[in-house]
């Protein structure tokens, strides 16, 4: 007779410690709302206090929800990032499959990589978040393939994207995995082919992607790389047209310019060239002629002569000393001989 009564005053002692931890999210909330965060703590934490001896189902949503209120509260509120941690990863460990449990993971995942540089412990929350198959998954997926290329494993980067472009192939995020992995395969030794085919597919899928100048600008100094400096210039051309920066682009096809005019010998018959004596290597005449008599195909000698004629300076033969006497000159040859008398 007497369990009954028991029984009964520790179910009305439950409702009224759920009814109590009911009352204390609410005012945790509120709190939030009102921008006191300390005393949203407290609340919080009364309402964990609450369900420490309660493993109900009930009682495992009002858990979720506390716990998700404290490490918001820490981490948005507070900064303080060291307990938004713990209390994210209590939550994902006392209440795995909540749908408060999926945010706290990408908080987590957030906060390991921001401020804790824990690149490997931010790849784990995602892929953890992944499992569960969130509406988000490709923007997820995506980010996995970003946090290999920044910790240098682009050759798993290059598979992770890979996974975004394959399993979500409607996505927006198709495009920017297609930028990644051609930036990934690029850093790779000897991959230069397979990162122009990269950068060349989102060229050729998405000519309309914000990321499509920047494929082809990458094209170019790929090619540019590889000897094939005419024809990355012709890249960088195209590119132009939708660069966010196109002075940064003119100014690479500027320098790519004048690479190619100190590197290519000038061509028999380029008469740009030949005359364009600002360029290295174009054709600059042997000797300039000396007087108008040379210009028209008179001999040294016979320019000197006119010089002295009209009282000029006489000019100064190859080889010679200006002011310096001049080289003995060759006997002049015998007058012919008078024609005899008849």
């Amino acid at each position: 007779m007497s369990v009954r009564p028991a029984l009964l005053l520790l179910l009305a002692l439950t409702a009224c410690n759920k009814g109590d931890v009911r009352v204390s999210l609410e005012k945790g909330r509120d709190a939030v709302f009102t921008h006191k965060p300390n005393e949203a703590l407290r609340w919080y934490h009364a309402a964990l206090e609450g369900l420490e001896r309660d493993d109900s189902s009930e009682a495992q949503v009002f858990r979720a929800r506390a716990l998700r209120g404290a490490g918001d509260v820490y981490y948005l509120e507070l900064k303080d990032y060291r307990h938004a941690v713990e209390a994210y990863k209590e939550l994902i460990q006392v209440c795995p499959e909540s749908p408060e449990s999926l945010g706290a993971r990408l908080y987590l995942a957030d906060l390991l990589r921001r401020e804790f540089h824990d690149l490997r412990g931010a790849i784990a929350a995602l892929n953890d978040a992944l499992a569960r198959n969130p509406p988000q998954s490709a923007e997820l997926a995506y980010q996995v393939a970003g946090l290999y290329f920044e910790l240098g494993d682009y050759r798993q980067c290059e598979l992770e994207a890979n996974k975004v472009v394959q399993k979500y192939e409607t996505s927006p995020y198709v495009d920017d995995a297609l930028m990644l992995k051609a930036q990934a395969v690029a850093m790779m030794e000897g991959r230069r082919a397979d990162a122009l085919r990269s950068y060349q597919e989102l060229v050729d899928r998405f000519p309309e992607s914000e990321l499509q100048p920047h494929a082809l600008f990458e094209m170019g100094k790929l090619t540019s790389d590889s000897g094939e400096t005419e024809k990355a210039i012709e890249i960088w051309v195209q590119c132009l047209k939708r660069h966010p920066e196109p002075r940064v682009v003119q100014n690479v096809i500027a320098v790519a310019r004048r690479q190619l005019r100190t590197t290519t010998p000038v061509a028999i018959g380029d008469a740009v060239k030949a005359f364009d004596r600002d360029v290295p290597g174009s054709f600059v005449p042997h000797r300039m002629p000396k007087s108008s008599i040379e210009a028209l195909g008179g001999t040294e000698d016979e320019a000197a002569a006119e010089a002295k004629m009209k009282g000029e300076a006489v000019p100064v033969k190859e080889g010679e000393t200006p002011g310096a006497p001049p080289a003995a000159a060759a006997p002049a040859p015998a007058p012919p001989p008078s024609p005899a008398a008849p």
